[in-house]
């Protein structure tokens, strides 16, 4: 018995990777918050080089001159007069080769007419007040399961400001601060390698349930993190298709619940295979169910490293994406990069092995997340052979209004050996998010009720 519990000991800290496995962060790392470390656990200095500025307080309300109604309007960019700084081409990208990812050197040199337009850094990230306050909390309180797929005693904001490990940065990026109910409308398209792609249209909405101001700690949640509702609504042969998950915070003690309703059959059935490597809804099999938002879903079928931080370039403070028709963003072989704008940032790099005896179609992934947003700004994904298959980006815009810093303008999965590509998530063309959906009600996130939503 006692090899036993030393076994189960030595496999669950050779799993969490680098750092302290469960130990939770001292008092006086906790008193630098809002310090020397911005209060999301970022470093507020900025760099030596001066590619990225100090942290100042980030964007936490429409800049002077900006007005626009939330409930009518996408955000605005607050930066109109920014010009880029230089371009990065195929021709020019060994120029630049310390601060690309993997991911956009391939897009680089197989497409002639891909470039990256990179701006000065601007670190608009910030939330509000009390996720603030809540973050200090969790530093000082949240805990990673013996598992370390499950997390104890946290409540909005980020788990873990100041992450020890790979995984804690993981569950950053699944229980990120994103409001407490939320929907949205969004547009994706997957794109064949002739550029020719059909509209697909989705509503979807959430509740946040660790960030309800009422929960005092995770541990009341019964284990549900959040409730999720996927409807589609066009085309005709789609629409009527209805998913809804219950996302666990613990995927060892209970694991994700999904349920879909197919107008086909009108009825309701469970739905194991939205998870891990299962195509995603509405992805024309180009992504994966974890794929989604970056990442999500259970982390247990990976060993998890957390690598040295670096400076990239990545899609951030990408405003025009929110204000461009589908036509004009939507191209062969990848999107317009004229929108798309580049800034150096400092980003967290983690990697994912897949364990011995597990199963998933991407063997290895590499994560870099912006140290503020603490959320999935691009990720690479090889396959077997040990070969990048698919770059994942998701461009990010701060929703200053709320604010909310996790915000992408859209998803994109990019199937380098296809050349094809998934743009997901557009609201250029949509209503914007409402952040603040304080109509949604649990008791509408359960199979009975979402057969109503599934009738054309």
């Amino acid at each position: 018995m006692k090899k036993t519990k030393l076994l189960m000991l030595a496999t669950a800290v050779a799993v969490l990777g680098t750092g302290a496995a469960f130990a939770k962060v001292p008092a006086d790392q906790v008193a630098r918050l809002g310090k020397d470390l911005t209060p999301m656990g970022s470093e507020r200095a900025g760099s030596p080089d001066g590619m990225v500025p100090a942290w100042d307080g980030g964007l936490s309300a429409p800049p002077a001159g900006i007005k626009f109604d939330p409930k009518t309007q996408n955000v605005p960019n607050p930066f109109p007069n920014d010009k880029p700084k230089f371009t990065i081409t195929g021709a020019n990208a060994g120029q630049y080769d310390a601060n690309l990812t993997d991911g956009h050197k391939a897009l680089l040199k197989k497409f002639g007419s891909y470039k990256m337009n990179v701006y000065e850094s601007r670190r608009t990230c910030a939330l509000p007040q009390y996720a603030y306050e809540a973050i200090k909390y969790n530093a000082a309180n949240a805990e990673l399961t013996p598992d370390g797929d499950g997390i104890k005693n946290f409540k909005v904001g980020y788990p873990f400001p100041i992450p020890g490990n790979a995984m804690e940065l993981m569950h950053n990026k699944r229980f990120s601060f994103r409001g407490y109910k939320t929907t949205r409308q969004f547009a994706a398209a997957p794109v064949q390698s002739n550029g020719s792609f059909n509209l697909i249209s989705v509503q979807d909405e959430a509740i946040f349930r660790y960030a309800n101001p009422a929960v005092k700690s995770s541990d009341e949640l019964n284990n549900i993190g959040l409730l999720y509702i996927a409807n589609t609504i066009a085309p005709a042969r789609l629409a009527g298709n209805v998913i809804l998950v219950h996302e666990s915070i613990n995927a060892s003690v209970e694991p994700r619940k999904a349920w879909q309703y197919s107008p086909g059959t009108r009825r309701v059935r469970r739905a194991p295979d939205i998870a891990y490597d299962n195509p995603g809804t509405n992805t024309d099999a180009m992504s994966t169910s974890d794929a989604f938002d970056g990442f999500n879903g259970a982390l247990d079928r990976y060993t998890w490293d957390l690598k040295p931080r670096q400076t990239k370039f990545i899609a951030y403070n990408s405003y025009d994406l929110l204000h461009t028709k589908y036509a004009n963003l939507v191209k062969p072989q990848h999107i317009n990069q004229d929108l798309v704008r580049y800034e150096p940032h400092r980003v967290h790099v983690v990697e994912a092995k897949l364990k011995a005896g597990s199963r998933h179609v991407y063997a290895r992934r590499v994560f870099y997340m912006d140290e503020d947003a603490k959320v999935v700004n691009n990720a690479e994904n090889y396959d077997g052979r040990g070969q990048l298959w698919r770059f994942q980006e998701i461009p990010l815009v701060n929703a200053y209004h709320v604010p909310h810093c996790g915000t992408g303008a859209l998803e994109l999965v990019y199937d380098l050996l296809s050349s094809r590509y998934l743009a997901l998530s557009m609201r250029a063309e949509e209503p914007p998010v409402n952040y603040f959906a304080d109509e949604l009600n649990e008791a509408r996130y359960t199979p009975e009720a979402i057969r109503t939503l599934g009738v054309r």
